[in-house]
């Protein structure tokens, strides 16, 4: 399978960090918010917000971040029970709280 390649132009600068960020996340495996916020210098909320934004959802995963305490606050166009969907699909489970 091919890497997927975010199109020139598209999104912020810190937007296509966060969203290639996501893209070297392996299937099956998910990091928090936290962990993509201190590789990029940045905030939680901030990488959130990117991710929010992302158009190029799920080949670029966003569904693979999570929050430290369980699947985090997720909208743009999925909601949380999408996103516990897609991760299953992967054979991860995110504990409720």
């Amino acid at each position: 399978m091919t890497a997927f390649r975010l199109p020139a132009g598209t999104g912020t600068p810190f937007q296509r960090r966060v969203w290639t960020l996501a893209l070297t996340i392996p299937r099956g495996r998910v990091r928090t918010y936290g962990w993509m916020a201190a590789r990029l210098h940045s905030s939680p909320r901030a990488v959130g917000q990117a991710l929010k934004a992302n158009p190029f959802a799920p080949r670029v995963p966003c569904h693979r971040i999570v929050a430290a305490d369980g699947i985090g606050g997720y909208g743009g166009r999925w909601n949380s029970e999408k996103k516990r969907r897609l991760l299953a699909r992967e054979g991860v489970v995110v504990p409720r709280p």
